[in-house]
């Protein structure tokens, strides 16, 4: 109860500085139409010491508790999804690397200045040439006596320019020049001269003002003390990084569609047509339960996330739930940003609105750590193989038999009681991939509610889901195997046939 009432001060401090910050000093809405955050109102923030919430305790901070790194998303995020982004870089693309694989030797310097001087740390993957194909990239180290040479680009980091240490991922150069399958990373020191990296360019991202995003090209000597020591394979070590990160999406997931909905629900009671208000139409009325059911199962992946996610569990094979939770936390909170922006009218569509803003910041998390589209086909593909493997084709046979999805099943098996083919279409795979993913939600939501969470709201978003995946079933379902015809243009302009 003592650490609870701690963090619960410590919250409650942080969320009293960020109205300080963007409401009384600033205006949240201008501030998040420019490029970066202004120096002292990010001074301002990290004075706070947020991300002491994800630094061991024996190093002075918080505990790096599943519990109080989402909370802290969550807060942030209703304010600001970019500044809550900054603060998921840095916990869950570094800090938790560092203190789950880093040499002991160099956990203690990172930890102060981030405690001490506000620094900031980011992860290295993606490469000009090689977006999702990670296991492809042709970043490279070669070893010496006392030290690793990095060569290569890398580009879409978010805190680019900004962070202070960088997670670089490479592949080691073999003797006889080809490029190992396997991977390692390195902490880059950007206060060291020979591990400095150079930002080629500064992209001009749609979204996420606050956060600089560019091209970097990488050509450092890192000391052997600051290669990250894998429990098995650099490519294990990856998944339980990346695992990791999306199952706390649901942090920033949460804060964001609750502010969808307070606003959307705020404005709705006081816009008043003819006799009555806008809440009053039943239109509305389903718009708005649809964000409400989006707020309760980002609510139950949070409660799931602290369940299974702390540092002490690998989770390299959790790629069901970690894929699941990312794909449709994301696809509810871009969905809640355009809901918020269709009933506030014109009033939405201004940049400065968090509704028509909220559209262009939360896009990106449909695509970034891997798309949507593809990260549904994975899921698919996992439960397909499980299901030969167990030779079972009844896909509502075999999802009641597992621990995940064996009592939301029951709420679908309408729907889900049909054998499946082994040899899908990747459109189908996409489509059941969607559709799974939401029968593993709706277990979340159950298991929330056996802790005592109301009933009423999980009625409400169980009914939604329902009617949701009636839709995608039927989706599913129909024969579409339509291709796109290149050469469109002969006999198609409509000006010949008038």
């Amino acid at each position: 109860m003592e650490a609870q009432t701690k963090f619960s001060v410590f919250i409650k401090d942080f969320e009293a500085t960020l109205k300080q910050s963007f409401h009384v000093k600033d205006d949240i809405d201008q501030l998040s139409l420019e490029r970066g955050l202004p120096p002292e109102i990010l001074a301002k923030i990290m004075s706070k010491n947020p991300l002491s919430v994800a630094i061991p305790a024996e190093y002075g901070g918080r505990g790096s508790h599943v519990k109080e790194c989402l909370e802290l998303l969550s807060v942030a995020s209703y304010e600001s999804l970019s500044l809550s982004l900054i603060f998921g870089i840095n916990i869950a693309l570094f800090l938790e690397p560092i203190s789950k694989y880093a040499d002991p030797s160099v956990k203690a310097d990172i930890f102060n200045r981030f405690l001490k001087n506000q620094n900031m740390g980011g992860l290295m993957i993606t490469e000009p040439d090689f977006g999702s194909d990670a296991l492809n990239m042709e970043t490279f180290s070669t070893e010496s006596k006392d030290s690793y040479k990095v060569k290569g680009s890398k580009h879409w980091q978010g805190l680019t320019g900004m962070a202070d240490y960088w997670l670089i991922a490479a592949r080691k150069k073999m003797d006889n020049g080809n490029l190992s399958r396997d991977m390692d990373f390195y902490i880059a020191d950007n206060t060291k001269e020979k591990q400095q990296i150079k930002v080629e360019e500064i992209y001009d991202n749609a979204g996420l003002f606050m956060i600089p995003y560019g091209l970097n090209n990488l050509d450092i000597e890192i000391p052997k003390s600051q290669r990250l020591i894998p429990e098995t394979t650099g490519i294990k070590m990856m998944l339980d990084i990346l695992h990791r990160s999306r199952l706390q999406f649901a942090g920033m997931g949460a804060g964001f569609i609750r502010r969808m909905l307070d606003e959307a629900t705020e404005y709705c009671k006081s816009r008043i047509v003819g006799t009555s208000n806008l809440l009053a139409l039943d239109q509305i009325q389903y718009q708005l339960s649809r964000i409400q059911a989006a707020f309760t199962i980002s609510s139950a992946m949070c409660v799931r996330s602290v369940e299974i996610s702390g540092l002490e569990n690998n989770l390299a094979t959790n790629g069901l739930e970690a894929n699941s939770m990312k794909t449709v936390v994301t696809d509810l909170m871009h969905e809640s940003a355009q809901i918020l922006t269709q009933v506030s009218g014109a009033n939405g569509y201004r940049i400065s609105h968090i509704g028509g803003r909220g559209i262009m910041d939360s896009r990106p998390f449909q695509i970034f750590e891997g798309s949507n589209e593809m990260l549904y086909s994975q899921i698919s593909d996992m439960i397909i193989r499980s299901m030969k493997k167990k030779k079972v084709s009844n896909i509502f046979e075999f999802l009641k038999s597992q621990d995940l999805t064996a009592e939301a099943s029951d709420y679908f098996k309408k729907n889900l009681n049909f054998d499946i083919s082994s040899n899908l279409s990747q459109r189908k795979m996409v489509n059941l991939g969607r559709i799974i993913a939401r029968v593993i939600s709706v277990g979340y939501v159950l298991n929330m509610q056996g802790k005592g969470f109301r009933k009423d709201l999980v009625d409400n978003c169980i009914v939604m889901v329902q009617q949701e995946i009636a839709g995608l079933f039927s989706a599913f379902h129909f024969d579409n195997s339509v291709k796109v015809i290149e050469d469109y243009s002969s006999n198609s302009s409509w000006l010949k046939f008038v």
